[in-house]
């Protein structure tokens, strides 16, 4: 279940994860594009008893020092010396301030008595004449402080072809790689945010025993529509239960809810996919039809009449509920304001039911119309 639940935020936030991949394997081809190329040059060197020094059981008991790895240590820190890294520079006459980037490593390879000299920086000729001159030179200033061993040149340091940074083909395959790792953390991460951020927002907008707008969020669903179709037909309606009205103090709040929850089913059946539906108090809700004018809006609100108007079985009450439903609409005209539309909607409510007569009644100001005279559908 974990790993479909991710498969599927990922499925939704596929384009985060292509867009990151992208930012990185962009960024990599650009830095490798303005980076300064580094190379490294290595030159090897072998530490021996000397042949003109050390003979017979002697060279047995060099041998023997030599295992004991301070010897060749030594011989490492010579490669290692500032004194000896100057001195080479200046024979290569050199300034220190002209590599100043540059990098000098000497270490002591393992279980060998070989020493490995690496030199690293741009200029690929440069690296290997550094590598070679303290080797060389080093060379020289042991040979008259060490006589028993010899260091000698096992791997002279050559001109490298190729920098070992950047690498555009491999660092752009790594920053792919890193990229799609990053894409499908931020992917997760995005809709783990943005779940919660939408509840929060249903919650604010949404009636939780219903599952249609609230009042508030409704109004201002309606003003919007006004703004961007100010010219158009629009028409409210309230439904209005009355019949529930008189049972609310007595009927379990199970038992109304359920009720709630059948007639905002029926309502979702009737309506068109544009319209919208809010809860207008604790028994009776509100409808929106954009781009209808009265006549439609007469018969769209006759047949949610027709339909919740028959008596609701309760058995597990052991009673059944008329819900004596009324519906009062007005269409807006003539730029009237919001809260005189949502009035004139009141008004024609309370006709309604007061008149004990029209169960649906809807206002138009430039054709006054009642649902009673409208023509039946064929």
């Amino acid at each position: 279940m974990e790993i479909r639940h991710y498969l599927q935020l990922l499925r939704k936030g596929w384009w985060i994860v292509l867009l990151t991949a992208l930012i990185a394997l962009n960024t990599a081809f650009i830095v490798a594009y303005f980076t300064e190329p580094v190379y490294l040059a290595s030159a090897k060197f072998i530490v021996s008893p000397n042949p003109s020094v050390v003979t017979g059981y002697d060279v047995v008991n060099s041998l023997e020092a030599l295992d004991k790895r301070s010897i060749v240590a030594t011989y490492g820190e010579f490669l290692n010396s500032r004194r000896i890294y100057l001195n080479a520079l200046e024979a290569l006459r050199l300034s220190p301030d002209t590599v100043e980037d540059y990098t000098l490593t000497a270490v002591v390879l393992p279980d060998a008595n070989i020493l490995e000299l690496t030199v690293t920086g741009s200029n690929p000729q440069l690296v290997a004449s550094i590598a070679n001159m303290v080797g060389s030179l080093t060379i020289d200033y042991v040979s008259h402080l060490y006589r028993a061993y010899d260091v000698s040149v096992l791997d002279a340091a050559i001109a490298p072809l190729t920098p070992i940074s950047p690498q555009p083909v491999r660092d752009a395959g790594l920053a792919l790689v890193l990229g799609i790792i990053a894409g499908v953390s931020l992917a997760i991460l995005s809709e783990q945010i943005r779940i919660p951020l939408d509840t929060y927002r249903n919650r604010l907008r949404m009636d939780t025993t219903t599952g249609v707008y609230k009042r508030q969020y409704f109004e201002r669903l309606v003003e919007n529509e006004l703004t961007q179709s100010p010219g158009e037909a629009l028409s409210l309606g309230i439904v209005e239960l009355s019949g529930l009205e008189e049972l609310s103090e007595t009927l379990p709040a199970n038992a109304t809810n359920w009720i709630l929850q059948q007639v905002t089913d029926v309502l979702r059946k009737e309506l068109r996919g544009n319209d919208a539906i809010a809860r207008w108090n604790k028994n009776s809700f509100i409808l929106m039809l954009p781009l209808t004018p009265s006549i439609a809006a007469s018969r769209t609100f006759e047949r949610i009449y027709q339909s919740i108007k028959r008596p609701v079985d309760l058995p597990q009450y052991d009673i059944t509920i008329n819900l004596d439903p009324h519906i009062g609409g007005a269409v807006y005209s003539n730029n009237i304001s919001l809260g005189d539309l949502l009035s004139q909607t009141e008004e024609i409510l309370q006709a309604v039911r007061q008149s004990g007569e029209d169960a649906v009644r809807v206002w138009d100001m430039k054709n006054p119309f009642w649902a009673d005279d409208a023509p039946a559908e064929e």
